[in-house]
């Protein structure tokens, strides 16, 4: 309302003020007209002159308001408010032209010289835009009386990266805030040959990509900005980590969205993050197939709290469920989910239960209550280290949790069950892989023994930012100032971002017909030890120096890399150029029932007597008891 009040008060004082300039131009032009003497100046001209000033100043108000030249911020006025002056004046010589031609053919008393209208149209135009621009030219003034009075090495130095739009926006906000005033934009970078030694909004283009680290030099960048969001994937990838390792300080515009919003600016500069430097070109469903998917349907998520059952019900609730039901253990984070979820969408259905998978009357429960159509299945143990010393509670929680909730399922009449699982289930060399390699078993089981439900299961490797993922951890060691531990300098990962995974899984599960394990394509592995020095190099630090590097060496139950295929597994396309599915192996189901009824029974035995009943079911679980050491 403040603002509105004062936008008001402003357009009133320009009226004004556009008053005084009509009536100011026209005469001047008048006695311009006659030397500069009023005793020449015919009689008839003055007398006729407030009838003409009167028509002159309705007109020039009138289309000076149609162009909104009354509703403009003037302090960061430029070339659209400067555009819609021209237009509102060159309406105004339409109207000149009229009354000095068609009007003094109707009242002939009117007449006046051309030079009048002339000269008094060129005059009010000068004088409007010179007291509608003087506010930028006064905080321009002040803009750098300031930067006079910040000293050299206190000035931080900017380098852009992108001749393009989102830079120039970047550019012009900077130019006209009063609150950057110690920084300033000192050079552009851009691929583009033909803008090499031009100048991009009054920045000279210096460079291309290869040329950064030398003019950061030259410069003495302190700060550099990414400020191409329509460039994606390895193109992305490659520029950001030669910025990377110039040590300025990396910030980046959110993306291509923002262009469309016109929403570029300085608050919306956001540092550079982990996954800006791995370039996946990140690939998402469609939208309109999600909600064809999920819309109006009731939906079960098991886990709904962790960090990907969490982001399944934000993508669900996106897509306008009937019903949306959220079970997990842990009710704090399902708590919070609930209350992020009901401010997002307050007309979604949501609801919220706490129990276990583990307990088959409480998921019967809730089964009976709801009805649900579709059940995502995410609750599981997933600490690899952890459930080395506690297989049993894995066996538990992650094979019998499964076996119950999918049991429960078709008790129900679920239309489909989706199985959360991982690359780890691939040879496993751990429980928690051997445990999710079990649950694939388990659902593949379950769609072979009925025909109500439809069982499938999504595969994937790491995802960022996951709770109790190495990211979180490396970052919580660089804040405490190192050192940060890697196990084994060769050690690699697939990653794909939290939100990527969970689109991809609904599109996998949108479109299976039952049976499916599918696989989602992880690109290219990772080094965990690439990714420690990158985060360190993020927060303006060097490895080895300002943060040292540990290598422990291999946990129990973990391995150098990690495959998303047996090798009795091929793969199938789907239509989905990142999704696809692995081929079933053939097992012995009567067999299979018998190996998790023997295995249910070793749940509360020792450790080895408990992987030894895991290795039975799966013949591919290695067993290591003396992890991987290095020497580093």
């Amino acid at each position: 309302m403040k603002r509105i009040e004062a936008l008001n008060n402003i357009a009133g004082l320009l009226v004004v003020l556009d008053i005084i300039i009509v009536i100011f131009a026209y005469s001047v032009s008048l006695w311009m007209r006659f030397d500069f003497h009023v005793s020449q100046i015919d009689p008839v001209f003055i007398k006729i002159l407030p009838e003409i000033l009167t028509a002159l100043i309705i007109c020039t108000l009138l289309f000076l308001r149609a162009n909104r030249l009354y509703r403009r911020v003037w302090t960061s006025a430029s070339a659209g408010e400067l555009y819609a002056l021209l237009i509102a004046f060159g309406f105004m010589l339409l109207v000149v032209v009229l009354m000095r031609t068609v009007v003094v053919e109707i009242w002939p008393q009117l007449v006046m010289p051309w030079s009048f209208y002339i000269g008094g149209l060129l005059i009010s135009f000068l004088l409007c835009s010179a007291i509608r621009f003087f506010p930028r030219f006064l905080r321009g003034v002040y803009r750098r009386r300031l930067e006079r009075e910040v000293a050299d090495s206190e000035r931080e130095n900017v380098m852009l990266i992108g001749a393009g739009q989102a830079g120039a926006a970047l550019i012009r906000e900077m130019v006209n805030s009063t609150y950057i005033n110690n920084s300033r934009i000192c050079c552009v970078i851009d691929d583009d040959k033909r803008k090499q030694g031009s100048r991009f909004h009054g920045i000279p283009v210096v460079g291309t990509r290869a040329d950064i680290p030398e003019k950061v030099k030259v410069y003495d960048i302190d700060r550099i900005i990414y400020a191409i969001p329509s460039l994606e994937g390895t193109e992305r990838k490659e520029i950001l980590n030669i910025c990377k390792d110039t040590g300025c300080k990396l910030q980046t515009i959110p993306g291509l969205y923002q262009l469309i919003n016109e929403d570029i600016s300085i608050k919306s500069l956001q540092d550079v993050q982990l996954e800006d430097l791995l370039g996946r070109d990140e690939n998402y469903a469609l939208r309109e197939n999600l909600k064809a998917f999920i819309y109006g349907r009731k939906i079960l998520v098991t886990g709904g709290g962790g960090s990907i059952g969490s982001e399944l019900c934000r993508q669900i609730a996106e897509a306008g469920p009937k019903l949306l039901i959220i079970l997990d253990i842990y009710e704090n984070t399902a708590y919070e989910l609930y209350y992020e979820l009901t401010g997002q969408h307050p007309d979604l259905d949501i609801k919220v239960r706490i129990g276990s998978v583990r307990d088959v009357k409480r998921l019967d429960n809730i089964m009976n209550e709801f009805h649900p159509d579709f059940v995502f299945h995410a609750a599981a143990h997933k600490h690899v280290p952890l459930m080395e010393y506690s297989s049993g509670e894995a066996v538990k929680n992650n094979v019998f949790g499964t076996w119950n909730t999918a049991q429960a399922a078709v008790r129900a009449g679920v239309q489909k069950f989706v199985l959360i699982s991982t690359d780890k289930a691939v040879n496993p060399t751990n429980v928690m892989g051997a445990t999710k390699r079990i649950c694939e078993m388990v659902i593949q089981m379950m769609e072979r023994s009925q025909d109500r439900t439809e069982f499938v299961a999504v595969r994937f490797g790491n995802v960022l930012g996951s709770n109790g993922s190495v990211v979180p951890l490396f970052e919580k060691q660089i804040r405490q100032g190192g050192p940060v531990t890697v196990t084994h300098p060769e050690v690699t990962r697939f990653f794909m971002t939290i939100p990527e995974a969970t689109s991809l899984v609904l599109e996998a599960s949108r479109s299976a017909n039952g049976g499916e394990i599918f696989v989602l394509d992880m690109g290219e592995p990772v080094k965990i030890d690439d990714m420690a020095r990158n985060l360190i190099k993020l927060s303006g630090l060097t490895p080895d120096v300002d943060i040292p590097i540990i290598y422990t060496g291999l946990r129990e139950g973990e391995k150098l890399y990690e495959e998303m295929l047996m090798d009795e597994e091929g793969l199938q396309d789907t239509a989905h150029k990142q999704i696809f599915i692995a081929q079933p192996i053939d097992m012995d189901d009567e067999c299979f029932r018998q190996q998790l009824s023997e295995l249910e029974k070793q749940c509360d035995a020792d450790i080895a007597t408990v992987k030894k009943a895991i290795s039975a079911i799966v013949p591919t679980y290695q067993i290591r008891e003396n992890p991987v050491k290095t020497n580093n």
